[in-house]
């Protein structure tokens, strides 16, 4: 048996390997990272490993062909009927000259970190077990075995003289049986003398495999265990079942029974027998699962989007083909829209042709990355890190206590604390949010110890504490009435707090202000300068007595909102890795309100961070923001995920973090970019006048692109992978080509071997992850052209901190799956995330003040390639395509009970209208951009590209909607009808289509899970949309385009709560725009066409009736759509007058005959018509 190695010291060992050293053949040979895995097939191996009691531990390199670059692990299958073995001798280990034999290590077990002109550093993680055996071929020769070796009484010596090399299990068999050496078939002349001399020598080498060591640095270091943990062994009970009928048997005989014992179990019912193992491991049970949509309801709702799709081309035919000559302006301009709205809605129909669902299981995640394993003995997490981003921008429109909330609600989470943290982007630099953000850091004390305690949902305190149901439901604890008495007291005074800041401050910087201003005045009259022209700065003054170093409530030179200095501040430090309850000693709990015996105390790191601002710079709005967060968290957290959440979108559900790491996390996870939450909203008044839910987009659509590519990115409740972000490749995907993109084409960018096939080959313009091994490798000639040149660009694309570049290869390591995990070739150990994080220091907070300068980016890829992208107001959306067009895939969660996050919603009618006026704004941007579908690259799917191209194309439907809007009217007016006559087959496509979209309606609502009244709400506003938003977005679009005017928008409001004030107070309110214009015009034209239309009818000599009830037809579903815009112009109910009303019936009234008298009906006399003085 293989001695164990002693553990290595914590300290790095600092070496310097040649990789330039050539074998026989001519090959230069690069270290390669190897597995304590044993494989069938030949392969190149390192040398044994042999015990040392000098400090200094050298590697071993391995012979690999320089086109691969990553770890290849080889797993051995062990032989079975259907799968016999292979045959083949290893190839011989390459020759280390370089590196002492004697005290060669195991190269597995080491980290290395280094780059470019850099001395290669390794860090020896854990010592070498009898894994190291079984990587150089030293495993048991029995056929269908590959177990560790063993020497008779510690002695370098096999049983045998043969030197037969044999395990403990097998040798015992072979005593029992024969007694015979299978090598040589002689009797064994030595026998175990003392089999528990064995089992201590096992149990000392399972105690230094599971001895973890802290980690000193996440940064520059990770920690990577030797070896898998070992998994069931097939052929041991294949082979120790002989005689049973069949492939095996079906009760599992104990170690017991085994022996040649025939009749075990025979008296005793189940005695000598325990259950069979789980083949169903904790590593092969799925996290998540796809729900299709049943057939019943996905085949009648294809079946209907075919038979609609022929009616509207048959009905489109027979419009072209039988023209209106006596109203040919009018039936060309009708059949042009008709084509359009048809061309519309195919593009947005053939995306939701694969809708699916999906699902998680949280107690998988669980079993796997938290409970106690041979790797993991304690059952510390092995969950990687996740950065929250939460933006806000001006305190004014966004209040500083629903901010608070959000922050809570994070901090709370059910996460693990050490793994978490938070950050908070104040882009306008306000002391308010600083210090409100203090007071939150404060709160938190007791906020969060509460919830864990009594498993409170949701974890916002405004949500959970004005809640209408019944708090006590599921509440067993005797102390929570109590308690939560006194939470809620802590909080109301918290508000208090809160709300009294503005004139805390104000009040703080007039006395400081004064005071100088005294001082500087009584100076001046000492040097007899003239007081009156005197200037004074009046500055705002922090809590200690200094100066703010952002913005000023008076702006200042250095300090106004587009222009200050960076600022960053620790409010809560990173947690330690253990868990910390809480008692009356400690300093922390002792004032509490709550009884925190038996519950962790800790709080995940809080971090406020306002950029850098100069004037000349540009800043890139929200986009900009968050790729400055992306950096700062780089440097002083780096979790492999990053979510981002807008100020009033907190976290309704406590587990919606593990919900979406567990589509990161399963097998196939490591191709997902992002998991899009569906965004819910409070305060939107029940009726959802303005389709503020929108319901049909996050329930419909977005479902449907999930079972494409995935689903659009949305600004906020999004979890991203880091490495994703920084612009690099997923590491497969595959290229659609040809018709509907039915060819593919795999492609992998894990730098594995061409095999000589053009399309495995690394494009020019792809980026590829710098490993945490890439360091070992140098710089010299063993690497390839290719990836040396992505070391040196480095710099170049991110920025000059070494901090940050070093990051990258730690962050993409955690991000990675198990290795365990069936199919993953590029996994990380387990439990290699169980080690404690570096404390921060000042130099790392001093490098984050480095990278959130204003001039960092400058010649950089940051926005055009690296993080949020730039140029354009809705970044959300092209930052998301970005990631699809390089073919990544992301995920859409809903989570299961309750909602993820919540958040608020503009419920007043112009500020709905000035929402969705910068969406198409932005979607008219894409348009006229590169990033418009038409360009994607072929990695992206040919419904993804139309989903996307829809995107960009539904703000132009507008016009042609405007136009269709007024030709009812039009058709009124004039007398005549976009058709020459209503015959059947014209009613018969009209209704034939009409039926299909209610029919497709239906459908659309069964398998989402909306309701009609919800679907009905979309379609009304839709149309309100088109005839207000949506042609001012593609005025301004072109005017950017063609013009080159910028386009700016001021922030969306968020309400903050009242108690006393109505709920709804804002949706009564009109405030005018000039996007009223054009629905105000089509609203009243349509009314007075209808009035016009009626009374000639009526008046006419020979009415036509036909022609009347289709521009009626026509114009009341106009008027329908636009009833809630309507609405919201009344106002209040009961507010508006009833003259009002009065008026404009009279008005109407006096318009249509005026348009009686000025077109009266044919046949009437003109004397009945004219007016005559007397």
């Amino acid at each position: 048996m293989a001695r164990r190695l002693s553990s290595p010291s914590p300290s790095p060992v600092t070496i310097t390997i040649s990789p330039t050293a050539k074998d026989g053949s001519g090959r230069r040979a690069a270290l390669r990272k190897s597995t304590g895995l044993t494989s069938p097939v030949p392969r190149h191996s390192t040398a044994s490993p042999h015990s040392s009691s000098r400090r200094d531990r050298y590697l071993s390199a391995s012979e690999t062909d320089t086109s691969s670059d990553f770890v290849h692990y080889t797993v051995h299958i062990p032989p079975t009927p259907d799968h016999p073995a292979t045959t083949g001798n290893a190839a011989p280990a390459l020759s280390t000259e370089s590196i002492p034999g004697p005290d060669r290590s195991f190269i597995s077990g080491t980290i290395f970190t280094g780059g470019l002109n850099c001395v290669t550093r390794a860090r020896h993680v854990l010592g070498s077990t009898s894994d190291t055996a079984k990587s150089n071929g030293l495993n048991c020769k029995m056929r269908g075995c590959d177990g560790t070796p063993f020497r008779i009484d510690n002695r370098a010596k096999a049983p045998c003289e043969c030197g037969f090399v044999i395990c403990k299990d097998c040798y015992m068999e072979c005593l029992s049986t024969s007694g015979t050496c299978p090598g040589c078939k002689e009797p064994y002349q030595a026998s175990l003398s003392d089999e528990s001399e064995v089992e201590e020598d096992e149990e000392e080498e399972e105690e230094g495999r599971d001895r973890v060591l802290p980690l000193t640095s996440m940064v520059r270091s990770v920690k990577v265990p030797t070896s898998k943990p070992a998994e069931f062994d097939h052929s041991r009970w294949l082979f120790e079942t002989k005689g049973t009928y069949g492939y095996g048997n079906a009760l599992w005989p104990k170690d017991g029974g085994r022996k040649g014992n025939n009749n075990v179990g025979v008296h005793g019912g189940f005695e000598g027998f325990e259950e069979p193992p789980n083949f169903g491991a904790k590593c092969r049970r799925p996290l998540t699962r796809k729900i299709g949509v049943s057939q019943a309801i996905l085949s009648p709702y294809r079946l209907l989007i075919a038979i609609r799709l022929v009616a509207l081309g048959f009905f489109l035919t027979w419009r072209i083909r039988h023209p209106n000559w006596e109203a040919a302006w009018l039936w060309g301009m009708s059949v042009t829209c008709e084509i359009w709205f048809a061309f519309s809605w195919l593009l947005d129909q053939l995306p939701k042709l694969c809708p699916v669902n999906r699902a998680t299981d949280l107690t998988v995640l669980k079993e796997r990355y938290e409970s106690p394993t041979v790797r993991n003995p304690k059952g510390r997490s092995d969950l990687p890190g996740i950065d929250v981003f939460v933006s806000t921008a001006d305190p004014e429109k966004e209040p500083p206590l629903v901010t608070a909330n959000t922050i809570l609600s994070i901090l709370a989470v059910d996460y693990p604390v050490e793994k978490l943290a938070c950050y908070l982007s104040d882009d306008g630099g306000a002391l308010l949010t600083f210090e409100a953000l203090a007071e939150t850091a404060s709160f938190a004390r007791t906020w969060v110890p509460f919830c864990r305690k009594h498993d409170i949902e949701p974890r916002n305190p405004e949500a959970y504490f004005g809640q209408k149901r019944d708090f006590l439901k599921n509440k067993v604890r005797l102390d929570f009435v109590r308690e939560r008495r006194k939470v809620k007291r802590e909080y109301d005074e918290f508000k208090v707090r809160i709300n009294s800041l503005p004139d805390s401050i104000r009040r703080r910087s007039d006395a400081y202000n004064a005071h100088d201003e005294l001082v500087a005045r009584k100076k001046m009259e000492e040097n007899g300068e003239n007081v009156g022209d005197a200037k004074f700065v009046r500055a705002t003054w922090m809590a200690d007595g200094s100066h703010w170093p952002g913005t000023w409530l008076a702006a200042g030179p250095d300090h106004s909102r587009g222009d200050h200095a960076g600022i960053i501040q620790v409010m809560l430090a990173p947690p330690p890795s253990e868990p910390v309850m809480g008692g009356d000693s400690l300093p922390e709990t002792a004032n509490c309100c709550i009884d925190t015996r038996g519950i962790d105390t800790r709080l995940p790191m809080l971090v406020y961070v306002s950029r850098e601002k100069r004037p000349g710079y540009d800043h890139n709005k929200k986009a900009g923001a968050m790729n400055a967060l992306v950096r700062t968290s780089a440097v002083m957290s780096n979790g492999p995920f990053i979510l981002n959440l807008d100020c009033d979108h907190y976290v309704a559900n406590s587990v919606a973090l593990r919900e979406g790491l567990c589509f990161m996390l399963d097998r196939g996870g490591d191709r997902v970019c992002y998991v899009q939450f569906p965004q819910r909203f409070e305060g939107i008044d029940p009726s959802d006048r303005y389709a503020n839910h929108n319901l049909v987009f996050f329930d419909v659509t977005m479902r449907a692109m999930d079972g494409l590519q995935g689903p659009m990115y949305v600004g906020t409740g999004c979890i991203f992978r880091r490495t994703a972000l920084y612009g690099f490749n997923p590491p497969r995907a595959t290229e659609h080509s040809g018709w509907f993109g039915r060819r593919k084409i795999k492609l992998f960018f894990k730098r594995q071997e061409t095999m000589g096939k053009k399309h495995d080959r690394k494009r020019e313009h792809d980026v590829m992850i710098p490993s945490v091994q890439d360091g070992a490798a140098g710089s010299g000639d063993c690497a390839e052209d290719d990836d040396i040149e992505s070391a040196a660009l480095l710099p170049k694309r991110f920025g000059s901190s070494a901090s940050l570049a070093a990051s990258i290869p730690v962050a993409e390591f955690q991000g990675r799956l198990l290795q365990d995990l069936p199919g993953t070739q590029q996994g990380r150990p387990s439990g290699a995330l169980t080690v404690p994080r570096e404390p921060l220091d000042a130099a790392t907070v001093a490098e984050a003040i480095s990278v959130i300068s204003c001039f960092y980016e400058d010649r950089t890829e940051w926005g055009r390639r690296i993080g949020w992208i730039y140029g354009s107001v809705t970044e959300d959306v092209v930052t998301g395509y970005r990631m699809h067009n390089r073919g990544w895939r992301s995920v859409y969660c809903v989570t299961t009970g309750r909602d993820a996050f919540r958040g608020t919603a503009p419920i007043n009618l112009t500020d709905r209208l000035h929402q969705v006026l910068r969406w198409a704004t932005g979607s008219v941007e894409i348009f006229f951009s590169r990033n418009n579908a038409l360009f994607a690259s072929p990695r992206m799917k040919f419904l993804q590209r139309v989903s996307y191209f829809n995107v960009a194309m539904y703000p132009f439907t507008s016009v042609f909607l405007l136009l269709y809007c007024i030709l009812p009217a039009v058709s009124l007016f004039s007398g005549k009808f976009i058709v020459q006559s209503l015959n059947v087959t014209f009613l018969i496509f009209l209704l034939a289509i009409t039926i299909t979209m209610c029919l497709l309606a239906l459908l659309e609502i069964k398998w989402s899970g909306i309701t009609l009244h919800e679907w009905w709400r979309n379609e009304q506003f839709w149309l309100i949309g088109g005839t207000s938003a949506h042609p001012a977005a593609v005025l301004q679009g072109l005017l950017k385009v063609i013009a080159g005017v910028d386009i700016s928008f001021t922030l969306t409001s968020k309400p903050a709560t009242d108690d006393n004030d109505d709920v709804f107070a804002e949706l009564y309110e009109v405030k005018w725009s000039f996007l009223m214009v054009p629905p105000v015009t089509i609203m009243m034209v349509n009314g007075i066409a209808i009035a016009v239309a009626v009374m000639r009818t009526v008046y006419s000599l020979y009415p036509r009736w036909s022609e009347l009830l289709g521009g009626v037809f026509f114009s009341f579903w106009v008027l329908c759509h636009l009833y809630p815009f309507a609405k919201g112009l009344m106002g209040r109910r009961g507010k508006v007058p009833t003259i009002v009303f009065v008026w404009s019936g009279l008005l109407s009234i006096v318009i249509s005959l005026l348009w009686v008298y000025i077109s009266p009906p044919t046949g009437a006399k003109r004397d009945y018509m004219e007016f005559h003085f007397p």
